[in-house]
């Protein structure tokens, strides 16, 4: 297990290490509300960036390609729209998107997305629906 996000982003391909620690800047430059940490997901060690202990972003590199989890964006529908055209050489998929270069992923567009989703408070919107639900649930 990687013990800084320098030692994993050293460790990955030669042509990513870069784009990765450029990735990693923006993150950690347009969202001050995160921390990273080097944690598992989905089986595979990434960069995992959280707030107040949830999970916000996370960055990993692949076999064939390099992955970007946005959290934020999958529960707003108009930045997935808009980033989902902005970065329509990417590959957008069910949790992540999915790059293999800066073509695909230019940081200018990718400092903007982290830039609107840094105002994104993803705790308080968990702890507003699980107040509405408990709500909800002692009016029945």
């Amino acid at each position: 297990m990687y013990s800084t996000v320098e030692d994993f982003v050293s460790a990955q391909p030669a042509d990513r290490q870069n784009v990765l620690a450029a990735v990693h800047s923006i993150i950690i430059q347009e969202d001050k509300t995160v921390l990273p940490a080097i944690e598992t997901m989905m089986g595979k060690e990434m960069i995992i960036y959280k707030n107040r202990g949830f999970m916000k972003y996370g960055l990993g590199s692949m076999k064939a390609y390099m992955s970007l989890h946005v959290l934020p964006i999958y529960g707003s529908s108009s930045l997935y729209t808009k980033y989902k055209s902005r970065l329509s050489k990417a590959n957008f998929q069910k949790g992540c998107i999915n790059f293999g270069s800066v073509e695909e992923m230019p940081l200018d567009i990718l400092r903007q997305l982290i830039s609107d989703c840094s105002a994104i408070d993803l705790v308080k919107i968990r702890e507003d629906y699980l107040r509405e639900k408990k709500k909800n649930k002692a009016k029945k």
